[in-house]
C-alpha cells in the first residue's frame, strides 16, 4: 500500500514538472501503480492535491529559512543571503508553468504561494535587514521596505518573465545579480562577507 508521503512526493514531482493543469490523477496513479480510488482515500480531489503538493514545498522551504536563521542569526545579512540561495534551489519546482497552473485553476494554492512570498519578503527578510541596519551594516539612509519591494518580493516573478532568466543565465548569475550584488549596494563599508568577495 502506498503511504501518503509517497504520493505527495509523486504528485509534486509531476505538477512541478509538468504544470498541476496537465497532469491528471490517472496519470498519477499509473505511475504510482494504484488505482485512482487510492488517492481519493488521501484527498477529496485533485485540487485538494494541488494545494498539499504546494504546502508541503513551502513547509519545506520554511524549515530550510528557520534552520538557517538558528545557525547564522548573528549574521542578518548572511541569514539573507543563504535563504535567497536555498530559494533558487527551490525555484526549480516553481516554474512558469506550474505558478500559471496555479494561478488560473487552483487559487487556493496560488494564495498560499503568494501569502509565503509575502511573508518571506516584508517579515522575514525585512526584520533581517532590520536588524543588520541597527547593527549598522547597511546604510542608515536605506529605505528597507522599499528595498525589499525592489529586490526581494516576488523574485520568480521577474525571473520567469517572458524570457525565462534561468535559461538565458543561469542559476548562480541570477543569484549573484539578483540577490549579492543588490544587497551588496545596501552595506556599510564595515560589513563583509565570504560571498562579498
Amino acid at each position: 500500500m502506498i503511504t501518503k508521503k509517497e504520493l505527495l512526493s509523486c504528485a509534486i514531482s509531476k505538477f512541478t514538472q509538468m504544470g498541476s493543469k496537465h497532469v491528471s490523477l490517472d496519470e498519477i496513479a499509473q505511475t504510482l501503480g494504484i488505482s485512482k480510488k487510492t488517492i481519493y482515500t488521501f484527498y477529496s480531489n485533485k485540487a485538494a492535491l494541488v494545494t498539499a503538493s504546494l504546502e508541503r514545498l513551502v513547509d519545506d522551504y520554511k524549515q530550510d529559512i528557520n534552520e538557517i536563521i538558528a545557525n547564522n542569526g548573528n549574521d542578518p545579512i548572511l541569514c539573507v543571503i543563504l535563504i535567497y540561495k536555498s530559494g533558487f534551489g527551490y525555484l526549480k519546482y516553481f516554474k512558469p508553468a506550474f505558478l500559471f497552473g496555479l494561478e488560473k485553476y487552483y487559487p487556493k494554492a496560488y494564495k498560499i504561494f503568494q501569502d509565503f512570498t509575502d511573508e518571506l519578503a516584508f517579515s522575514t527578510v525585512y526584520n533581517l535587514l532590520v536588524e543588520a541596519q541597527k547593527n549598522g551594516d547597511i546604510n542608515p539612509g536605506v529605505n528597507l521596505k522599499l528595498a525589499v519591494r525592489i529586490y526581494f518580493l516576488r523574485i520568480d516573478n521577474v525571473a520567469f518573465k517572458e524570457n525565462n532568466l534561468f535559461d538565458l543565465y543561469g542559476k548562480e548569475v541570477l543569484f549573484k545579480h539578483m540577490v549579492i550584488y543588490n544587497l551588496k549596494g545596501l552595506t556599510s563599508r564595515t560589513y563583509s562577507n565570504s560571498y562579498f568577495e
